[in-house]
């Protein structure tokens, strides 16, 4: 009888102690695992509308995993994994040798996972009349040799954010170290459409993922009102848009890559969504967004008129 009396005083006094570990951290009871527990992502802000879908059917498949996306530029997505605020971003390139250097002597393991391939977007608004430009000729307008459109009207570049992946595109391919005044940010992917529905003598650089899913309601009405240029790499053309299939021959000249960096636990989520998104299920999403799946077999039907 003693003994019964000691196991009923010890276990009130073990319930207690397991209910304080728990409200000091509410994961205690959850292990980070490939579909289970909460991590924060840092994303280019310009992959928004893919990695929306994307978390969603993520976490519909698996109930016990909770994504937290914090969209931003590229540069603060760097910057977020080296003070490490987060296990995984996403950008448009693969880190230099030099953060990879700097990383290392952090001791911080870093792998690197193409996912994707998408394009750079050149908008203007539907009154402008000119509906193709050259890679050269856009090269002049960031340089400011070339000043007016045929009409007339001024060029006003508008571009997302001075830290972006788009602008540092764009400072890429004018090789200059600044650029002229009339080029300039605004906030987003998203103001950046609006200034050009809002602004005739407008050029607007955005990621083509904003424009490219035309399955998704948001994106027919983002495309409203907007014309979107074609690109030619020489003036006697051919002049390509930003379509899928022009992404994945490159014949669209300002395609690039799209990467996810993780540092997580290979057991852990953020391991656990990097394999999901190269592997069969994110690939389709990634290619129903009409941008090219890294890691899937892309087929070009070529139609041709007898």
């Amino acid at each position: 009888m003693k003994k019964i009396k000691a196991i009923f005083l010890i276990a009130p006094a073990l319930m207690l102690l397991l209910t304080i570990v728990c409200c000091e951290n509410p994961l205690a009871y959850q292990e980070d695992a490939h579909g289970r527990g909460k991590q924060t992502l840092y994303l280019e802000e310009s992959y928004k509308p893919l990695f929306e879908t994307s978390i969603y059917t993520f976490e519909s498949q698996f109930p016990k995993a909770n994504i937290v996306p914090e969209y931003c530029t590229q540069e603060e997505a760097i910057r977020a994994i080296f003070e490490k605020k987060t296990n995984t971003i996403c950008i448009a390139r693969d880190l230099n040798k030099q953060e990879k250097a700097n990383l290392k002597k952090a001791n911080i393991e870093v792998r690197s996972t193409k996912i994707a391939y998408d394009a750079v977007t050149l908008l203007v608004h539907p009154d402008n009349s000119d509906s193709v430009l050259t890679v050269e000729q856009l090269k002049q307008i960031l340089k400011g040799e070339i000043t007016t459109w045929k009409n007339g009207l001024p060029i006003n570049v508008v571009f997302d954010n001075v830290n972006s992946a788009n602008f540092q595109y764009l400072h890429t391919l004018s090789g200059k170290g600044s650029l002229p005044a009339n080029v300039f940010a605004v906030k987003s992917n998203l103001d950046v459409i609006k200034y050009v529905k809002e602004h005739p003598s407008a050029l607007g650089i955005i990621g083509v993922n904003w424009i490219s899913d035309e399955d998704d309601q948001a994106v027919v009405e983002y495309r409203k009102g907007l014309k979107v240029l074609a690109v030619g790499k020489t003036a006697n053309g051919p002049f390509f848009q930003p379509y899928q299939s022009y992404i994945h021959t490159k014949e669209y000249p300002f395609t690039r890559e799209v990467w996810l960096i993780n540092k997580g636990s290979r057991s852990g989520l953020n391991t656990g969504f990097v394999n999901w998104m190269q592997g069969e299920h994110g690939q389709l999403i990634i290619q129903k967004s009409a941008l090219i799946p890294a890691n899937a077999v892309v087929r070009l039907i070529q139609m041709s008129e007898e």
